[in-house]
This record gives structure tokens, sequence and C-alpha cells, in this order.
């Protein structure tokens, strides 16, 4: 897998953890746990495109 399309991969994964806090946040009792976790995994994975972006060789 190239560098960017992994990127692309971070970021679809990102975009799909935003909807399910968004979704979770709605919920009328939302489970905190869970939220902690989607929000963890969200930032990790916003810290590695950050990385990979920083890695890759800019035209």
């Amino acid at each position: 897998m190239s560098l960017q399309s992994r990127i692309e991969s971070l970021k679809s994964r990102h975009a799909s953890l935003e909807r399910s806090i968004a979704d979770e946040d709605l919920r009328p009792r939302p489970d905190t746990a869970n939220l902690t976790r989607l929000k963890r995994e969200k930032l990790r994975l916003k810290e590695e495109m950050q990385r990979l972006s920083e890695a890759t060789p800019q035209h």
C-alpha cells in the first residue's frame, strides 16, 4: 500500500469515527466509555495522518 493510499484510508476511518461519535452523542444516554474510546482512536488516527503527511515528500 502506498503512503498516499494509507493516508486516504486513515482519513476514511477518521470520518467514520467522527460519525460514530456524533451518533453516540445524540443518544438520550450516551455511553461515555464508548465515547472516550472512539475519541481516543480518532485522535490516534489524526496523529498518524499528520506524521505520515510530514513524511510525504512535497512536489
